[in-house]
């Protein structure tokens, strides 16, 4: 489990020589009016530091061009890396930040200025006072606020979210107040970047979760925007939900997740058309096709999305993947039926424990058959008995080790 005790190292000294060398890592995507801006502020921030600038762009308006055109023109060194496939969203955009990175110690920041950059010399002190590997800028310590949150709605989703992460990871997390945060400064030496699998925006949780790091905080007044729309979604949402699965307790609860609202779909349908006066086994039949395929293509994206380019070809497994789903319903409707027909069960409740059953032999099928890896290398033997060998099974086989394992 990624929450486990870990291995705690000692502090390092209060007297550590201070931070003078930093990377600002800023992900951006259709930040065009608010570059300009941010750049004059970061400018007057680093004065005095060894600094450079990274973006990391994944925009479809001309955020990327107006970086170019401040940057050939600016004093502080600018390098921007613009994305055509936004792969781990946010969250791959930090990732590809750091591992561009020219220094060790890097600031993330959003592009929108609700990040004050004048704090970052103050994240940068506190690293090297209080001997920290993560300097995250708080929302929830004395001398901070989230008052720039749109809303009240957008206030209640992020403290719910606060509070259950810090519930779901309580040692991880026990000196850390905003996870969800991205806002912090980080020493990269102390973390293996090969090691996240960025889904989303909350990068910092994902750092936290599967690290043992030594963590201090600064307050800091999460401001309005400059400019645009706040890029908050239901499937940002839903994105978090499937990372803090993932997290606490690897591919398995992912999958759960979506089998959990394919189920509640597929008794919402099956209900209806039952309502509509659609015979039981006709709802039954019908719900079961349309929340297959709405699971599948769920899973694709969120649960097997880094295996999918190592085995079989789409196609191919939406293909398996219907026919043990067809399969699997044809059974479970046949036994259905045997109980509906021979006992006083409703139907509804029957259908809702026989998916809960068929849950397991789901996640077996799907993850050894139809998001199978392909060997990369064969096994080998000396065929003169002398110095039989193995050859290792390939890196991407490696891989099947699950996210939340560590």
């Amino acid at each position: 489990m990624p929450d486990g005790p870990g291995t705690q190292r000692a502090a390092r000294p209060a007297s550590q020589e201070p931070v003078t060398a930093v990377t600002v890592i800023v992900p951006t995507f259709n930040e065009a009016p608010n570059i300009g801006a941010l750049l004059e502020r970061l400018d007057a921030a680093l004065v005095g530091l060894t600094a450079e600038v990274i973006f990391v762009d994944d925009s479809t308006d001309s955020t990327p061009q107006v970086i170019s055109e401040i940057a050939q023109g600016s004093a502080l060194p600018i390098v921007l890396l613009h994305r055509e496939s936004p792969d781990g969203g946010l969250g791959g955009a930090v990732v590809a930040g750091l591992k561009a990175a020219t220094y060790e110690w890097c600031v993330v920041m959003d592009g929108d200025l609700q990040h004050p950059p004048e704090l970052i010399p103050a994240l940068l002190a506190s690293a090297s006072a209080q001997g920290a590997d993560v300097v995250v800028a708080s929302r929830y310590v004395k001398g901070g606020s989230s008052s720039g949150l749109n809303g009240g709605i957008r206030h209640i989703v992020s403290s719910a979210s606060t509070i259950l992460t810090r519930a779901m990871f309580p040692r991880r997390l026990r000196d850390c107040t905003d996870p969800m945060t991205g806002y912090f400064a980080i020493d990269t030496s102390s973390i293996d970047l090969a090691d996240l699998h960025p889904r989303g925006f909350k990068i910092l949780l994902e750092i936290l979760a599967r690290n043992p790091l030594r963590v201090t905080e600064e307050p800091f007044v999460f401001a309005e925007r400059h400019a645009g729309k706040s890029k908050a979604s239901f499937r940002e949402g839903l994105r978090f939900l499937l990372q803090l699965a993932a997290l606490r307790f690897g591919r398995l609860s992912s999958f759960a997740v979506i089998g959990a609202l394919g189920a509640v779909a597929n008794i919402a349908i099956m209900a209806a058309l039952q309502a509509a006066g659609v015979w039981y086994l006709a709802a039954a039949i019908i719900a079961a096709v349309v929340t297959i395929i709405g699971n599948f293509l769920l899973q694709e994206r969120f649960v097997f999305g880094d295996l999918r380019g190592l085995g079989h070809s789409p196609w191919k497994r939406f293909a398996q993947s219907m026919t043990f789903n067809l399969s699997e319903t044809a059974v479970r409707t046949t036994v259905l039926w045997i109980i509906v027909e021979t006992t006083v069960i409703p139907s509804l409740v029957a259908q809702a424990v026989l998916i809960a059953v068929g849950f397991t032999l789901r996640f077996i099928f799907h993850s050894r058959i139809v998001y199978r890896m392909e060997r990369t290398t064969s096994i080998s033997f000396d065929l003169d008995g002398v110095d039989g060998t193995t050859e290792a099974v390939s890196a991407a086989e490696s891989r099947r080790a699950e996210p939340g394992a560590e």
